[in-house]
C-alpha cells in the first residue's frame, strides 16, 4: 500500500507488504504462478493435521479477551456458544494460528482476515445502487489469498452441518465456492487491470442467479425491507427520544448504553471527531460539517467485536435530520503474528485502507480516528440500506448459490491487490484444486467443532463466563 499517511517509520517489527507490482507481460506472471504448482501442489492443501503443540483454543480466546470491556466478555462468550458456526465467527485468532501451519505460494494480496459467510452482504453505493460485497474489515491485512479461501470454505461447512443438511451439500458448497473463486480469477486475469477495478456484482444479479422463483421472490423482498430501513424511517423514531429538551439515544441496555462510570467518554469521542474528519476527503468533510454531535452511546455487535469499544454516535443537521455514525475499536489485526505489522500506525486506517482496496464501493463517511486514550478507531455509517444474510433459513440449493456469489466476490476482492495472472495460473481449471480445498474445509469444520465442544466445557466448568444477551 502506498502513500501511507500514518506510517510509523521507527516500527523495526516486519511489516505485512503486497506484491511489488513489477510490470511484466500476463503470459510471463501466468507462467509463474504455473509453475508454483510444483513447489506447492494442490494435493498439501487437503486435509487437516492438528500440528504439534497446538495452543489451546480457550487460551487463545481469553488472550484476546485483554483490553475489551470487562462486563461485555461474558456477552461474547454467550454468542460463541450457540453452534461451532458462531464459534467460528468470534475466533479468528485461533483458525489464524492454525492457519500458518498450511501450505500457501506466497502470494499475497490484501486479506479480509476473518472471511466467513457473515461477513458478506449487499448495501448501498454512493450512486445508491445496492452490491453484494465483503462488509467486515476488522482484520484486514496484507497476507496468503488462500487464507480468506479456506475460512469461507468451512463457515459454509459449519453453516451445512447447523441446517441439518446431508453431508454432500456441505461438500458442494465447500467446492461450489472454490470452484467459482477460480473462475473468476481466471476471467479477471484477462481483464486490463482498470476493469477489474470497476467490476461488481449488483443484488439484482444475485437474485437473477437464484435457482427458483420461490427464492428470488424472497431476496427481493429482502431488498424491499433493506430500502425502508433508513435513519429517516425507522433508526431515528426507534433509537432516540427527547430528554430535557434535547434528542438523545435511548438505552437498551446491555445492548445499547451511556457510559455512566466514564464521564469523560462522550467528550473523549467528540474531540476525535475531529481527527475523523481530517481522515475525510474535503468534500465529505464539507457534508459532515452539515451536521452536529448530539450524543454518543455505546452499542454492542457482532461477535469478535463484543467487549471492544464500539459505540454509535446520534448526529443531526436542521430540521432534526438525522445520521448515525457506527465507531469502531480497531485493535491489531489477528493475522500481525503471522504474517507481519500493519504498515499503517494507526488501525483504523489499516481497516479503512484494506477496506476501500477490497471493496468495489465504499461508504462516503468511512475515516478513521484516535482518541487521547489511545484506543484507534474507524468510522462508518450505521445500517445504510443493509441486506443482511440469513443463513438458518436457507435451503440446501440457496447455500449452493450464495456460495458461488461469494466465490466470485472474494476473487474479485483479491484481484484488486493481488496479481490475478499468477494466481490464475497456479489454480488452472483441473478441478483438483477445488476437491482439495473441500476436502480441507470438512476435516477443519470437523476442528471447529470440538473447539467449540472445548468452549461449552470451559463454561460449564466455569473455566469461562459466559452470558446470553
Amino acid at each position: 500500500m502506498a502513500n501511507r499517511s500514518d506510517e510509523n517509520p521507527g516500527n523495526s517489527e516486519p511489516v505485512a507488504t503486497l506484491h511489488d507490482n513489477t510490470m511484466s507481460a500476463k503470459d510471463d506472471r501466468r507462467a509463474r504462478g504455473q509453475a508454483l504448482r510444483t513447489a506447492v501442489p494442490f494435493k498439501l492443501h487437503a486435509g487437516w493435521s492438528v500440528p504439534p503443540e497446538r495452543a489451546d483454543p480457550i487460551e487463545l480466546l481469553k488472550r484476546a479477551d485483554t483490553g475489551r470491556v470487562p462486563e461485555l466478555i461474558p456477552i461474547r462468550y454467550g454468542r460463541m456458544l450457540h453452534s461451532a458456526f458462531t464459534f467460528c465467527r468470534g475466533s479468528a485468532l485461533v483458525m489464524a494460528a492454525d492457519l500458518i501451519h498450511t501450505p500457501s505460494t506466497g502470494v499475497k494480496v490484501q486479506t479480509c482476515g476473518d472471511c466467513h459467510a457473515l461477513n458478506f452482504g449487499a448495501f448501498a453505493t454512493p450512486e445508491r445502487n445496492v452490491v453484494f460485497d465483503i462488509n467486515d474489515f476488522d482484520e484486514t491485512l496484507p497476507g496468503p489469498w488462500e487464507w480468506d479461501l479456506k475460512r469461507l470454505a468451512v463457515s459454509l461447512v459449519l453453516i451445512a452441518r447447523d441446517n441439518a443438511f446431508k453431508a454432500k451439500v456441505a461438500a458442494e458448497a465447500a467446492a461450489a465456492v472454490t470452484q467459482a473463486y477460480v473462475c473468476k480469477m481466471e476471467e479477471l486475469s484477462r481483464k486490463p487491470i482498470l476493469d477489474i477495478w470497476y467490476d461488481r456484482i449488483d443484488w439484482e444479479h444475485v437474485i437473477a442467479e437464484a435457482p427458483d422463483e420461490a427464492l428470488k421472490k424472497s431476496l427481493k423482498d429482502d431488498l424491499k425491507k433493506a430500502q425502508k430501513r433508513t435513519a429517516q424511517a425507522r433508526y431515528f423514531p426507534k433509537m432516540t427520544h427527547r430528554e430535557d429538551g434535547r434528542l438523545v439515544i435511548t438505552d437498551n441496555p446491555p445492548l445499547i448504553y451511556h457510559v455512566k462510570n466514564d464521564p469523560d467518554f462522550a467528550e473523549r469521542m467528540k474531540k476525535g471527531f475531529m481527527l475523523y474528519r481530517e481522515s475525510l476527503q474535503e468534500d465529505k468533510q464539507r457534508l459532515l460539517d452539515r451536521y452536529q454531535i448530539c450524543d454518543v452511546a455505546m452499542k454492542v455487535v457482532g461477535i469478535g467485536s463484543v467487549g471492544t469499544t464500539c459505540a454509535v454516535a446520534l448526529m443531526t443537521a436542521p430540521d432534526d435530520e438525522p445520521l448515525f455514525l457506527q465507531i469502531k475499536e480497531a485493535r491489531a489485526s489477528v493475522l500481525e503474528p503471522y504474517v507481519g505489522a500493519s504498515g499503517f500506525a494507526n488501525h483504523g486506517q489499516r481497516v479503512v485502507a484494506g477496506q476501500r482496496i477490497m471493496q468495489s464501493a465504499s461508504d462516503i463517511l468511512l475515516g478513521w480516528m484516535k482518541l487521547d486514550n489511545g484506543k484507534h478507531f474507524y468510522v462508518r455509517q450505521l445500517r445504510d440500506t443493509k441486506v443482511k444474510l440469513v443463513p438458518e433459513e436457507w435451503g440446501a440449493d440457496h447455500l449452493i448459490g450464495m456460495s458461488e456469489v461469494m466465490g466470485k466476490v472474494l476473487a474479485r476482492a483479491h484481484a484488486r491487490s493481488g496479481d490475478s495472472a499468477v494466481i490464475a495460473g497456479y489454480l488452472g481449471d483441473s478441478g483438483e484444486f477445488e476437491r482439495a480445498i473441500a476436502d480441507f474445509a470438512l476435516s477443519y469444520a470437523d476442528q471447529m467443532e470440538k473447539d467449540h465442544s472445548a468452549l461449552v466445557a470451559a463454561v460449564n466448568s466455569g473455566r469461562i463466563k459466559a452470558e446470553i444477551a
